[in-house]
């Protein structure tokens, strides 16, 4: 067999061609084994058959619980009673089935499982249920019958994505008000959704989407995969946020948990039918050593079924545009990658690696790709598995996209443990634009997980408490001063070299203060710091919105121009002035990081032409100073030691970026 593409656009693979090809097998005789000669898609409509549906005569249930003994189910319309007409009856292959008259249940009804096994029973959430509520005075959880007799008429299409270049908006639901409490779907589309549009992202990114019972997880703690989180509002209120932002042109994507599942019992699948390897693994490899949630085993057929009608059901119920898959590194390694830093190829090929998962992964995206081809589908590695994006026929994975994960951590490390005057502009170069030629990727200076409590986002590390007393316009303090100007810096060289998108987490485009805590027994069960404090942007006397008014324009031009649709070129690099200078889509972005040192007529090596400024850091309306006058047109002039490029002269002022335009001329003077 000769080799895939992955090796042939990466010759350093050739050792591994057995392992890559012995893999693309394996996906292919997983998919013949679970499809047959139906397609994925066909295959994977699990929720069309399991879970509660209305029936000609009245309701139909089905549960995939094999090792039960007997199933009831209980609920308000029977006092949470164990009642013979409702009991189910044991079919094929571990299923199980309830048939029920028209009226025995109703709209709104909660209800639950109660099954037994040889040696035990117990009550349960329904797996394949899609609507659960929480009671809110004791707390627990209950399936709710969620079939209203007018069922929600989508008006707007999907946006096109065929060509696209993903800037994303990632948001948290609840926490997107700024009062203190719990947010709704109804709130994010009315309040939130506007700010996404302003700003000019054309990708919407929700997380903690499906049902979790603690709130403090951040939705990583699945219980309930089938259902839209209820503490946010209904699941017509979901779809018509959806459909709202398909109206304004934004794609909607969500946060997809098959990396792992919460332990729960009652709410979740910890031991469904009582028996602990039903979906997860029955041996150590059960429970994650970090995370304190269970693994799933997708080696199993039933599991690869719940899993991939779960993409189905998205995609379709709720018309998502595609998915962010959570926690890849944990799922493509036995270990998780935990411990691992990655620099070798034998990592990625030395039997640690879970190919049952990987497989998974495959088919999951080749699904996609069926129900919506131009459907997103962004993995979040760290481990850097090569072929993560590349597809499967070519001995990749077949994600859309691969976060730049290294980036964030990079910022972090740069700003906690060198000085300003040290920062090595030649590695923080290569750093942002080395990339797998083969793969697209998503590139990012902070998301959530940057300001989740016992970490600080971007602008918090570098300002910190400061930015309790002097965020102020009247206030003067050098250390806002330079936060506000390497906020601005970090983020647009970022996004400029960013691979294939960009990603920015709710609020950090305005700088927004502090860090990520929920509700918790640790912090007295306080919303203070689980919610968004939008007044901040709007008061303007803060500098706040200085921040969120430089991220609308970057955005913009990075849309207007479609950056993303060229790669960078290098114009220079230099540690003693700390610039960097480089070209992409016909724009030249100059760089000064040198916090003290301004630098007048700095010449660059570019094309001849005159260039025209369009955007600034230091313009006085992204809170700088004004130093640089963006009304001058810039013309090269002839110097012999540049040969076929010609010098370009430029007032660089201390910490501050430059993107400016070429125009050709007839003749250059």
């Amino acid at each position: 067999m000769k080799n895939p593409e992955l090796i042939q656009h990466d010759p350093w693979l050739e050792p591994y061609k057995e392992t890559i090809i012995r893999r693309m097998v394996k996906t292919l005789a997983r998919e013949k084994e679970l499809a047959g000669e139906n397609t994925l898609r066909s295959f994977a409509s699990g929720h069309l058959w399991f879970g509660l549906h209305r029936h000609e005569n009245g309701w139909v249930m089905r549960e995939w619980a094999p090792n039960a003994s007997e199933i009831y189910m209980i609920g308000t319309f029977n006092g949470w009673q164990v009642q013979e007409n409702f009991r189910f009856d044991k079919k094929e292959h571990g299923s199980w089935e309830l048939l029920l008259r028209e009226g025995a249940i109703s709209h709104t009804d909660r209800y639950k499982l109660l099954i037994r096994w040889e040696g035990g029973e117990g009550e349960r959430i329904p797996a394949w249920c899609d609507r659960v509520v929480q009671d809110p005075v004791t707390g627990a959880f209950d399936a709710q019958v969620w079939i209203p007799e007018k069922p929600y008429i989508w008006i707007h299409p999907a946006p096109d994505m065929s060509g696209f270049q993903p800037l994303i908006y990632e948001a948290h639901i609840g926490m997107a008000t700024e009062e203190y409490r719990v947010g709704t779907y109804a709130e994010f589309r009315e309040q939130v959704l506007p700010r996404v549009v302003q700003g000019g992202y054309n990708t919407l990114q929700l997380m903690a989407i499906q049902e979790h019972p603690y709130y403090g997880s951040f939705g990583y703690h699945v219980s309930s995969f089938f259902a839209a989180s209820s503490r946010f509002g209904t699941p017509e209120e979901l779809k018509e946020l959806i459909d709202e932002a398909h109206g304004m042109g934004i794609a909607v994507i969500m946060d997809l948990v098959h990396s792992h599942a919460v332990k729960n019992e009652i709410e979740g699948l910890g031991r469904f039918d009582g028996d602990p390897a039903q979906f997860f693994h029955g041996d150590h490899r059960r429970e994650h050593v970090a995370w304190d949630s269970l693994c799933f085993d997708y080696g199993k057929n039933e599991v690869s079924h719940f899993l991939l009608s779960n993409v189905h059901y998205w995609l379709t119920e709720y018309r998502f545009d595609g998915f962010r898959f959570d926690g890849v590194t944990s799922m493509l390694y036995y270990d998780h990658g935990l411990g691992k830093d990655f620099t070798s190829y034998d990592f990625y090929f030395d039997g640690g690696q879970d190919e049952d998962a990987i497989t998974y992964l495959a088919l999951a995206n080749k699904m996609i790709r069926e129900i919506r081809p131009d459907a997103l589908s962004i993995a979040e590695d760290m481990s850097g598995y090569p072929g993560l994006a590349v597809p499967v026929v070519q001995g990749g994975i077949g994600f859309s996209y691969r976060l730049a994960m290294g980036t964030p951590d990079y910022w972090i490390k740069t700003i906690k443990e060198r000085a300003d005057e040290l920062w090595n502009v030649s590695e923080i170069y290569h750093e942002l634009t080395s990339k797998r030629a083969d793969e697209k990727t998503i590139g990012y200076a902070e998301s959530h997980d940057q300001a989740l409590v016992g970490d600080k986002t971007i602008i918090f590390r570098l300002i910190d408490k400061e930015m309790y007393w002097h965020m102020n316009k009247g206030s003067e303090n050098l250390r806002v001063d330079r936060g506000i100007a390497l906020h601005k810096m970090i983020r647009l060289i970022t996004a400029a070299t960013a691979g294939n998108g960009y990603l920015n987490f709710m609020g950090n485009e305005f700088g927004h203060p502090e860090w990520i805590d929920f509700p918790r027994e640790g912090n007295n069960w306080s919303y203070q710091y689980a919610r968004r404090q939008w007044s901040l942007t709007e008061n303007r006397d803060l500098r706040y919105h200085y921040l969120g008014d430089f991220d609308r324009e970057m955005i913009h031009l990075i849309r207007k121009i479609n950056l993303y649709s060229d790669t960078c070129r290098h114009v220079k690099t230099d540690q003693a002035d700390l610039v960097i200078a480089f070209e992409r889509q016909g724009l030249l972005f100059v760089f000064n990081f040198h916090p003290t040192r301004s630098f007048t007529d700095y010449g660059l090596a570019v094309n001849a032409g005159k260039y025209k400024t369009l955007l600034c850091t230091d313009q006085p309306d992204f809170g700088g100073f004004g130093r640089y006058d963006t009304g001058i047109v810039h013309r090269t002039s002839i110097e012999r030691s540049f040969g076929l490029k010609q010098s370009l002269k430029l007032y660089l002022p201390s910490r501050t970026a430059l993107v400016l335009r070429r125009q050709e001329i007839s003749r250059v003077r």
